[in-house]
């Protein structure tokens, strides 16, 4: 399996679950993805996220997509092109 490629974006699924006091599960049945779905999202392996999916998650969690994604600029993958 080739390297991947590091990248920074930072998912905060862990902070929006526990602010909600929600379980995984618990927003898999609700959302309507596999909990290994949604677990590979929160460790932050996903190479990618449908706009339909992300929308449920923050229609469950009563959350705009800037709380649940964010972009740490100075993190792995940050480039300093022009």
């Amino acid at each position: 399996m080739p390297d991947e490629e590091p990248h920074a974006i930072r998912i905060h699924l862990d902070r929006l679950l526990a602010e909600r006091g929600m379980t995984l599960t618990e927003l898999s049945t609700q959302v309507g993805i596999t909990v290994v779905n949604l677990s590979i999202l929160k460790n932050g392996r996903a190479k990618a996220i449908r706009f339909s999916t992300l929308s449920r998650i923050c229609e469950v969690l009563g959350c705009q997509p800037g709380e649940l994604i964010t972009f740490d600029g100075g993190g792995a993958g940050a480039g300093g092109g022009p």
